[in-house]
Order: structure tokens, then sequence, then C-alpha cells
């Protein structure tokens, strides 16, 4: 048990052994509906009714565009909370006020407090943490909130919230075991956000999809605005190539609260995009761990990433291309390891988490597709071996999962 002496260690330990955690254990933590979570915000008397805020789905882009969002706003000169799964490297990274992390003593008395109902209840981790995160900005007074979807979006716990604005920044495919095997299917998940008379941000949208938001709009009469294609004008401290698509995205969401009562000016947007990472803290897209050789990570861990962080790894200067790769265990692995270069040597390996795949049968499905590597049992091996073979000019590329990027940081 949690009391008022116990250790911030202490309380994350109790947390990850009593409460299922999708993150760490996958499909057996996930929860179909929102009864907890509406019991659990009713407990804490509605902290959610109190706040303003921006609600931010989709397959991939949502964490990006929800911190380029917090990033804008701040240097608009408000306060920001910033509400984001999964953690990297501190579960505290999940809630920010302007980029600074709930501080731990919060964490600990949350729990103190609370853990008998969180018990009583059976709540799930995530169930939790969205608890957490909604007591917290009420009790800061922040002046909104830009909160990111967990998974899906019309069962996900963050669903109780009533935004300003909400987004969903593109469809593709993944977690199919719980939203569907169509893109249409997976799409209705992720329009489940779509509020009455709400507006909607849809950042990409395929023919399959398209219908799919018209519908749920129309039945919310909530106006629904498409991205177009123009190029993005801002430099940002984002290098990958898929920031240029979620930038268009925000750039609307930017549109649409300036028509409200919100006063957002270029200058703000220049900066806040200028600024994302020293805002935030936003880790782990293509970021630049070691210039010679060249080490990037980066979080892309499904088709629909993959394909893009594949093709500008493709557009980069080296000698040699050297890969460390390592996946969880519910991926399309023929899928994924088609999209990778078969030029690059492979580190094959496995991330700290019950739900990873192992590294020798990652190998085995790289081999039938002419992947060449050598498999090894931690990320830290494997890294290890690729600076060791790795020269000058050559490029590191190290990904696959958010569990084997969180391990080089």
């Amino acid at each position: 048990m949690i009391d008022r002496v116990s250790t911030y260690e202490h309380t994350l330990h109790w947390l990850y052994q009593q409460l299922p955690m999708y993150q760490r254990v996958g499909a057996q933590a996930y929860k179909a509906d929102l009864e907890k979570t509406w019991a659990l915000v009713q407990y804490l008397n509605d902290p959610h009714r109190s706040l303003r805020t921006i609600h931010v789905a989709g397959t991939n882009g949502k964490g990006s565009t929800s911190h380029m969002l917090a990033s804008i706003l701040q240097e608009a000169g408000y306060r920001v909370g910033l509400y984001t799964s999964p953690h990297l490297k501190d579960f505290r990274e999940r809630i920010r006020i302007n980029g600074e992390m709930i501080p731990k003593d919060i964490v600990t008395d949350f729990v103190c407090t609370h853990q008998e109902f969180f018990q009583s209840h059976q709540l799930s981790f995530f169930e939790m943490t969205v608890g957490l995160a909604l007591q917290y900005f009420k009790d800061q007074e922040i002046d909104i909130a830009v909160i990111e979807v967990g998974m899906g979006g019309r069962l996900d716990s963050t669903n109780i919230i009533s935004p300003d604005l909400s987004v969903i920044t593109n469809i593709g495919y993944d977690h199919m075991a719980f939203l569907g095997t169509s893109l249409s299917a997976i799409a209705y998940e992720k329009a489940g956000i779509i509020k009455p008379g709400i507006p909607v941000i849809i950042g990409e949208s395929l023919p399959e999809t398209r219908p799919v938001f018209e519908e749920v709009a129309q039945k919310n009469n909530a106006p629904i605005i498409y991205c177009g294609h123009e190029e993005a004008p801002y430099l940002m401290d984002l290098k990958g190539d898929y920031q240029r698509t979620n930038q268009r995205t925000v750039l609307s969401a930017i549109e649409q609260l300036n028509k409200m009562d919100w006063c957002i000016e270029q200058e703000h947007v220049k900066s806040g995009l200028a600024k994302v990472v020293t805002n935030t803290h936003l880790l782990g897209r293509w970021q630049k761990l070691n210039e010679n050789p060249i080490i990037i990570c980066d979080t892309a861990h499904n088709a629909h990433g993959l394909k893009i962080t594949m093709a500008q790894l493709r557009g980069e200067q080296y000698n040699d291309l050297h890969v460390v790769i390592g996946f969880v265990n519910d991926k399309d692995l023929h899928h994924v390891l088609t999209l990778m270069p078969k030029e690059a040597y492979y580190y094959f390996c496995a991330p700290d988490s019950p739900r990873a795949l192992p590294p020798i049968e990652l190998a085995k499905a790289g081999a039938q597709i002419g992947l060449k590597g050598e498999v090894y049992s931690s990320v830290e091996l494997a890294l290890s071996a690729a600076k060791m073979a790795a020269g000058d000019g050559d490029f590191i590329y190290v990904g696959g999962s958010t569990f084997v990027v969180a391990e080089v940081l």
C-alpha cells in the first residue's frame, strides 16, 4: 500500500504491479468501454468539466501534433497542459504544464489518496493516469489542455472530455485486434472523438475514411475541416519528413482556434514550431544521438509510419547503413519488414518488455525477405555492436518500437 511517506519510485512500482498497463502487457489491459472512467471522474468531482481542451487522435503523428499545438499555445502566453502517452523514460512525461513534468510528490499523493478507489473499481493504468492528469490540470488552473488519445478514440478513456476542437491526424493499420481490420473500421473508432457542434480537423483522409468522417460529423452537426496539401511554411526543430504533414494539421487547428476566443499570432506559430523540443521536451522523433557515425532514433512502429521514415532514411547520405531494430509482438511483421532497406546490415534485438517479439523470430522473418544481420539479446548489445562496426560516414538507425527507442535515450 502507498502512504504519505512512500517514495515516488515505490508509487510507480505499485502502479505497475497493481494496475493493468497496455504499454507493458498489451491486450489484457485494454478496456472497451468508458464506464470506469466515468465513475472515476465522478468520484473526483468532474475535473474535466472545468477544463478547455483540444482532443487529438490518429494512427500516427498525434503525439507530435499535440506537442506542436502545446508549444504554439505556450508561445502565445497561455498556461498549457499536455497529456500524452506512452512515456519513454519517465512516467511523468505523460503529464506536463508548459513543458514541466508533474511533480513526483503530486503523483504519490494522488495515488495515496485514491488507491482504495482504484483497487475497488479495478481501474486500468491508463484510466488512472487520465484521472491524475485531469485533476492536476484543474488544480493548477491551466488555460487549456492538449489531450492525446491513447488508442482509437471512441472508447478511449480520454473521450469523456468536451473539447474546443477535435483533431484526427490520419488513419493507418495499427492495433487492428482492437480497432478493426479495415481502414473504414479504424476511422470509425477514431471518429468517435467527434462531438456535437465541435469542429474537427482531419489531417489526412483516404477514399475509405472520408465517408466515415463525413457521416459521423453530420450526425453530430460538427463542422469538418480537411487539411490541404500546401507546403508547410515554418522551420521546425522536429526533423522528420513526416512533421511537414503534421505541421499542416496544426496550422489548420490554429486557424480554427483563432475563430473562437483564442489569440494566436503568426509570430507565436513561428516560434512555437521552431521550439517544440525546447518547450515540450518531446523525445524520439528522428532524434540525432550522435554525429559521426550519425545515429538517429525514431518511434515509428507501424507500416504507415515506417513507410515515411524509411523513405527519409533512404534519402540520407552515408557509406554503410546499420539498422538496430526490434518490435513488439502485435505487428504485421511481414508488411513492416518489406519496408526496410535491403542494403542495410541488421542488428535484430528485443526491448525489455513482456510484449517484445523474440529477436530470433524477427531475424528469421527478416531473412525470408533478404534482410541480413545478427541476433542480440538486448537493445544495448545491439547498439554497441552497431557502433563497433560502423565507420566514419556510416549511418545507424534505431527503431521499430517505442520501447527500443526508450532504451537508447
